[in-house]
């Protein structure tokens, strides 16, 4: 059974079936923190970019939030509509079903590390450019190499894609781990994804385990 703190969440997320959890990530030496500088150049880089077409669209961009020395990475695609008035990933519906699926791993999102591949959102949110991913991915690695985190999870499959540099479907990319840079690294669906297909929480579900087992043994 799953741990009475963790059964509002998953309830949250729609998983009705209970299973065994692991202890919560977390123990174990943590990283250092980047330097605050080099963290506010890389902002005001990403702030003032003009590397694709997308900025001319943009309220502002959306560099990513969380802890600077996160064990936990996550990964989405670009930002939405609320994203780019608020300049903060997953706000809104998908937002606080992400903020239950950490909970139910017995995390918050100031402890980990959330951000997009695409730092300005695409018109009508359609799916990213070839081109625009491959001009915004430096930031995000740059982001991914100054957290150094234990675990990236990628949220649906542009994420996993650009970080994998495949163009297999999520499909084939689920249910294994994967490395990027060293990092251990588990595929999902994106949460706006399992708002349109709620039947798919219970695999999601079983994605963020297997994370939690390569987090908490790594």
């Amino acid at each position: 059974m799953e741990s009475n703190a963790s059964r509002p969440w998953l309830e949250a997320m729609g998983i009705t079936i209970w299973q065994r959890r692991s202890p919560p990530a977390g123990a174990g030496a943590s990283n250092a923190p980047p330097d605050a500088g080099d963290w506010g150049r890389l902002e005001a880089e990403v702030r003032g970019c003009t590397r694709c077409a997308l900025h001319a669209g943009r309220t502002q961009t959306v560099f990513g939030v969380g802890s600077h020395s996160a064990q936990w990475c996550f990964v989405g695609e670009a930002p939405g509509a609320e994203e780019d008035r608020r300049g903060e990933p997953f706000v809104g519906r998908a937002g606080r079903l992400l903020d239950a699926m950490l909970a139910a791993l017995g995390l918050e999102r100031r402890e980990v590390f959330i951000a997009n591949v695409l730092k300005c959102r695409p018109p009508g949110n359609r799916d990213p450019q070839p081109s625009e991913v491959a001009s915004c991915l430096p930031f995000l690695r740059a982001q991914i190499a100054a957290v150094r985190p234990r675990i990236i999870v990628a949220l649906g499959r542009f994420a996993a894609q650009a970080l994998l540099t495949t163009d297999q479907p999520l499909g084939r990319l689920r249910g294994a781990i994967h490395e990027y840079e060293g990092i251990p690294m588990v595929v999902t669906y994106h949460p706006a994804y399992l708002l349109r297909r709620p039947a798919d929480k219970a695999a999601a579900w079983a994605d963020l385990k297997r994370a939690r087992e390569v987090a908490t043994h790594e």
